[in-house]
């Protein structure tokens, strides 16, 4: 699960944050520099490269424009056009128009992340373009997984208690949720010794398998695309995990924080709360949007990228190259470490100017992967392994579209699959199923039934090769049929294969990007940065605000490497919310 403050504590927690345990303020925001340092920083901050124009890419050429306009700025990107796994399709249907996302589709307000973004949205002028689904919408309320056979209902504080309490104990997929939850206090702690283990190891050990296997298996599915055998509970389950080791219980840790009055929060956000409770939201359309369950723009989750290309192209200290594939990032040889040189294509028309300019500072966005594939000193291939360690993976997104808008059995956010489900339920090894229709009303101009089937992600691991779109189509079909009942054709349908699109936070991933950030520190004294889904979090709130913050380092003077929360930002404060 992604562990979020809940929205509706913003204003609680920026009026007045205690350290509880000390009984002080939040500590004033820290002096990185002084204004002389930080001023003769900028200075030699004279041209920068950013690697990779998907939204990580776009955003920090933005804040790098923005907060060091004197600097000049180069965005590279290999395909032809921007906004990385932003695609919204708007396809005509019968004169009518009907967009379909082949990535992100929502985002969610959320502390303290969302709130970058939507600060972002309000700098771009974008608030008129945001559409939002009120928390008492029927997709914020009904979530559903299928298991075994049939959709089950998510419980949910908006559901009466009894109706719960009755789905816990006579649903199949809950298993031993409900003795899980009451025994967890007494089970024994693990090792201070271990420092890492998968989420379903963590959460088997705390709170039993049916919870990791048909509930948690389902949730990451839909956010990772990914195995919880696999994935790291530290990195992902940060917060449970921490609770753990503090109380010894995840239980206890829950319960301290309801008698006291205090929450546990990542020293590393601290300060990002603090911008906010300095400069909260103007827009009083964005104060909406902070309290509603998830939104997106009229014309798709791609209007932000387009946005921000256009802004871009509007800047003259701002250049932008597309279908410019990166062939070397070489370090200045003279051994003095104060500059770059970019090699692309040998057919690429700009590859000599891109030589002569003399390069300062670089932004990767690249995948780990991609930056260790192209990296050379002194002529030679020098492996960043650190950052070379997370696998991706593929997952084909198909976008359904019924002229009948009464197809669906019943309303909600969608459901998805858990990897416990029966082999015959899901032969297609599908991840999950949008539906559309509900989730992100207003964005299309004829009435119908939208949804979106995601399939492979995992489950694909190892393939050398996927099915074409028509089978895909096809797969995407024979689910809804068999889950939902649907066997019409549709109108309108559109396959995509996202390669390697969702990087996997595996166990040890945190102690490998520690180890990360120590070879970017030693190497290159801030003048590589790295920022993007491979390192502080999949979600394009994570992205916008790794942006920020990796541009922010170059504006303080701080010799930043993107990857610094893993050694410093960690710890954990708890502050006590003090309404005035």
């Amino acid at each position: 699960m992604r562990v979020t403050c809940p929205v509706n504590t913003l204003d609680v927690l920026l009026k007045q944050c205690y350290i509880a345990s000390r009984r002080q303020r939040l500590p004033a925001r820290r002096a990185y520099a002084t204004a002389a340092t930080s001023a003769q920083a900028q200075n030699e901050v004279e041209e920068v490269a950013v690697l990779g124009g998907g939204i990580t890419g776009l955003a920090s050429a933005w804040y790098i424009s923005k907060e060091l306009p004197h600097a000049r700025i180069t965005l590279y990107e290999g395909r032809h056009r921007l906004g990385g796994w932003l695609h919204s399709k708007q396809v005509d249907v019968g004169g009518s128009k009907v967009v379909f996302e082949q990535g992100p589709r929502t985002l969610r307000p959320s502390i303290p992340n969302g709130m970058v973004t939507l600060e972002l949205i309000h700098e771009l002028g974008l608030e008129d373009q945001v559409i939002m689904t009120s928390k008492n919408s029927v997709a914020a309320q009904n979530r559903f997984i299928y298991y075994p056979d049939h959709l089950v209902r998510m419980p949910g504080p908006e559901i009466p208690l009894l109706q719960n309490l009755a789905s816990l104990f006579t649903e199949e997929v809950f298993g031993n949720v409900s003795s899980g939850l009451l025994f967890e206090n007494w089970q024994i702690q693990r090792s201070k010794l271990v420092v890492d283990e998968s989420v379903a190891s963590f959460v088997s050990r705390r709170l039993g398998s049916a919870l990791a296997d048909n509930i948690l298996s389902a949730v990451l599915h839909g956010i990772y695309a990914g195995d919880i055998y696999q994935l790291s509970a530290k990195t992902i389950l940060s917060k449970q995990y921490f609770l753990e080791y503090h109380y010894g219980s995840i239980m206890k840790g829950a319960l301290n924080g309801l008698i006291s009055g205090t929450q546990w929060v990542q020293l590393r956000d601290l300060q990002t709360l603090r911008h906010f409770q300095e400069k909260p939201l103007e827009s009083e359309k964005l104060k909406a949007v902070a309290e509603a369950s998830v939104f997106t723009f009229k014309k798709g989750i791609g209007e932000l990228a387009e946005r921000l290309e256009s802004k871009l192209r509007e800047r003259s200290n701002v250049r932008i190259l597309t279908k410019t594939r990166i062939t070397e990032l070489r370090q200045d040889e003279s051994g003095k470490n104060t500059g770059w040189n970019i090699i692309t294509n040998p057919s690429d028309a700009l590859n000599r100017s891109s030589k002569s300019r003399k390069i300062t500072h670089v932004i990767s966005t690249l995948s780990g992967k991609a930056l260790n594939a192209i990296y050379r000193k002194n002529g030679k291939h020098q492996g960043l392994w650190y950052l070379d360690q997370a696998p991706s993976v593929t997952v084909m997104v198909v976008n359904l579209f019924f002229s009948n808008p009464a197809l669906l059995p019943v309303h909600g956010f969608g459901y998805l699959l858990p990897r416990s489900i029966p082999f015959t339920q899901n032969p297609e090894r599908a991840l999950g199923v949008v539906f559309d229709t509900d989730a992100t009303v207003g964005q299309d101009s004829i009435p119908g039934t939208k949804l979106t089937v995601m399939l492979g992600g995992h489950w694909w691991d190892g393939w050398n090769s996927y099915p074409d779109e028509e089978e895909g189509a096809s797969m995407a079909k024979s689910i809804i049929a068999r889950h939902l009942g649907i066997t019409e054709e549709p109108q309108a349908v559109h396959v995509g294969l996202q390669k390697e699109c969702i990087p996997q936070y595996t166990v040890g991933h945190d102690l490998r990007m520690q180890r990360a950030h120590h070879l970017l520190e030693q190497e290159f004294n801030g003048r590589l940065r790295v920022a993007g889904n491979s390192y502080t979090g999949v979600g394009l709130n994570d992205c916008v605000r790794a942006a920020r913050d990796v541009v922010q380092g170059l504006v303080t003077g701080e010799q930043k490497t993107g990857l610094d929360d893993y050694v410093q930002g960690l710890a954990w404060a708890q502050v006590r919310p003090k309404k005035t």
